[in-house]
């Protein structure tokens, strides 16, 4: 087949954060599909088609981009990000696996771009410098006591964690839940770096110690970063730096 698919990352916002490798497919595709504001991300030119689509439909998505290279296109499926985190690419081997067997003979690639959760790390310092994790609070696909139950053994573990889709208009109260539980288990001193928009003009950081983390704190476009016991804060001037030693002593 001469049709391909790439799944590739348009990195968190700023278009300096998209690689070379992305930019380069994006030149050749014959079609970007996506969710709304990603393929808005992607600049029109004469032999693209774009194809938007609503946020809760990726595998029919997904399908439709694999449809696409059976009948010879150069296809991109953008998603913000990483492809690989909490994105398309998953749901496009899902689609794989369901749909035609021709679809497997397909030129697939995942282009690989820098997630929300990185992003946010460098512009505040280095709040993933150890062991971390990464955890979608969204309970569209999966239950609450899943979530839940996460939460709990990750900071039992004393991982830094990094929060996903922390909080929607559908379900304002999650986030809430979340952090109540996070104070049970590590207490009101833990640090929390909220950081909103980042790599774009709406770019804004603010780190608290748990204890006064609240919902409202945080939307979609919010990535929030919880430390560990050991991550700290060096005050200077200007904004201070947040980073977890990559010791565990």
């Amino acid at each position: 087949m001469s049709g391909w698919v790439a799944v590739a990352g348009l990195g968190p916002g700023g278009e300096a954060l998209i690689t070379l490798e992305v930019s380069a497919a994006l030149a050749e595709a014959t079609d970007i599909v996506g969710y709304g504001p990603y393929a808005a991300r992607v600049a029109p030119r004469e032999g693209l088609a774009l194809h938007a689509s609503d946020n809760r439909v990726e595998l029919e998505r997904a399908a439709f981009a694999l449809g696409l290279a059976a009948e010879g296109r150069r296809v991109v499926v953008v998603s913000s990000g990483d492809p690989g985190v909490f994105a398309m690419a998953s749901a496009l081997f899902e689609a794989l696996e369901a749909g035609p067997a021709g679809w497997r003979a397909l030129d697939i690639r995942v282009l690989p771009g820098i997630t929300a959760m990185l992003a946010a790390a460098a512009r505040a310092g280095a709040p993933l410098g150890h062991d971390f994790c990464a955890i979608n609070l969204s309970d569209n696909l999966k239950p609450w006591p899943l979530i839940e139950r996460r939460l709990r053994l990750a900071a039992q573990a004393d991982f830094a964690m990094a929060f996903y889709n922390p909080r929607s208009r559908a379900r304002p109260e999650g986030f809430a839940r979340a952090l109540s539980v996070l104070r049970e288990e590590c207490g009101d001193a833990r640090l929390v770096l909220f950081a909103r928009a980042v790599s774009t003009p709406e770019e804004t950081l603010r780190i608290v110690p748990l204890g006064e983390a609240t919902a409202e704190m945080a939307d979609m476009r919010t990535m929030v970063i919880v430390g560990s016991s050991r991550t700290r804060l060096i005050e200077r001037p200007g904004a201070p730096i947040l980073y977890t030693p990559r010791s565990a002593e």
